[in-house]
């Protein structure tokens, strides 16, 4: 009976069997328990690497946001808050933009670039049509043209215009050398010879030249300009001038517009012999078959070149007091008077540009103020086009004016002088009939 037990509703249950039951059930449960702590365990998993991930995804969100906060306020900051040499960088862009808003705004332009606002613009889009010169991310093509504008119309130094503009030498210095070379190119577009296919109306609509001149399409004569050359070169650049000088030799219509240029020639070198020269090199002086120049006495005579008579009265002021007594004088008046627009055009180039006419010795070397003369004269006639300057032309016919008033007088006291050599000669003379031997 130790073996068996009563239960209640009589039945005898073997104690082994029970036990053995209950551990299969225990048995059981461990293994459900151990299933369901394995499911338990890998779902943790899972939930784990999901909210790692999320967080992930978190901390990029996060970043992205700090990203763009930083770059709006890269956008929003003025940059000389964050750098001292951005600040520098910023205060000297805001200057040049102030400069140039200034420059094309004001009446001053035509003192600071020798034009108008207008005039200005409408050349700067023309430089920008020959591809030489371009705008830059630092630079834009207006301000590489106002600094050379503001070189050549002031006769300064690079480095006064690096103060201004805030750029350094170089940069003026590269900037001035492309400006001169899209100037050049334009060299076929504004000095245009004349063909004679037309009277000029300065001729045609005035009774005291048409029809005597109506084959004449234009004056001639040579200008000198300051340059620097070697000290070995220097000889043969000193002529008239107690300094060296490039004799330049030029062709002009009535209108003041040169139709030619011949730069470089030296100081020393006649205006005869440059004609020659001009005359037959390749880019040669044209002239049309039966048509001429006017010329002062300093050139030959010939057919494509009509020189006044020599040892007449010539120039306008030596008739002032009495008018022209013969054929030969009422030639050289009405001829000086014609061919004086070639005096007045090279009168108003040099005022106008001071680099080419100034009396100080240049900054540029002999080459570059070769080049520089011709792109001087392209703007010269690119602004008898666009705006004339008539205050300048003004000032350039009362220097003329006044010139001529000295040289009358100067060729009075030539008279004077002769008539008391003849008075010195007479009693010297006399004095020595008498005087015994």
């Amino acid at each position: 009976m130790d073996r068996e037990m009563v239960v209640d509703n009589g039945d005898s249950v073997n104690n082994d069997d029970l036990i053995n039951d209950i551990n299969q059930v225990k048995s059981q449960l461990k293994q459900i328990t151990n299933v369901k702590m394995g499911y338990e365990i890998q779902l943790l998993n899972v939930l784990m690497e999901d909210i790692d991930k999320r967080q992930r995804i978190c901390v990029v969100v996060l970043l992205c946001h700090i990203v763009r906060a930083l770059h709006l306020l890269e956008i929003i900051l003025p940059r000389h808050a964050r750098n001292p040499t951005i600040r520098d960088h910023y205060e000297k862009e805001r200057r040049r933009v102030q400069l140039m808003t200034h420059l094309v705004q004001t009446e001053r332009c035509r003192d600071i670039i020798r034009m108008s606002p207008a005039a200005f613009m409408k050349l700067c889009e023309k430089l920008r049509s020959t591809g030489i010169v371009k705008d830059s991310t630092k630079a834009t093509i207006e301000e590489q043209v106002a600094k050379f504008l503001h070189i050549v119309g002031h006769n300064v130094k690079n480095r006064t215009v690096s103060f201004f503009f805030h750029r350094s030498g170089e940069t003026v210095s590269r900037h001035f050398h492309n400006v001169l070379r899209a100037i050049i190119s334009l060299v076929d577009e504004f000095i245009v010879q004349p063909t004679g296919a037309e009277v000029p109306p300065e001729i045609l609509h005035n009774p005291r030249f048409f029809p005597f001149f109506k084959d004449c399409i234009g004056a001639i004569d040579g200008t000198h300009s300051r340059v620097k050359v070697r000290r070995a070169d220097a000889p043969r650049f000193r002529g008239r001038k107690e300094y060296t000088t490039q004799n330049v030799f030029a062709a002009c219509s009535f209108d003041m517009k040169f139709t030619y240029v011949l730069s470089g020639w030296e100081g020393t070198a006649s205006d005869s012999r440059i004609l020659k020269d001009a005359l037959s090199r390749e880019d040669s002086l044209l002239i049309p078959e039966g048509k001429y120049y006017l010329g002062d006495a300093g050139f030959p005579l010939k057919g494509g070149i009509l020189t006044p008579y020599r040892g007449v009265r010539y120039h306008l002021k030596e008739y002032s007091a009495r008018g022209p007594q013969n054929h030969k004088e009422l030639f050289n008046l009405r001829h000086s008077s014609l061919r004086n627009v070639i005096e007045r055009t090279f009168g108003v180039l040099k005022k106008r540009f001071p680099i080419i006419g100034g009396g100080n010795e240049p900054y540029y070397s002999f080459p570059v103020m070769t080049d520089i003369f011709i792109a001087c004269c392209i703007l010269h006639n690119y602004l008898m086009g666009v705006d004339v300057d008539n205050q300048i032309i003004d000032e350039v016919d009362q220097e003329l004016q006044q010139r001529d008033i000295d040289r009358s007088s100067t060729n009075q006291r030539d008279e004077d002088y002769r008539q008391g050599a003849n008075i010195r000669e007479n009693v010297s003379t006399g004095m020595w009939n008498e005087y015994p031997l």
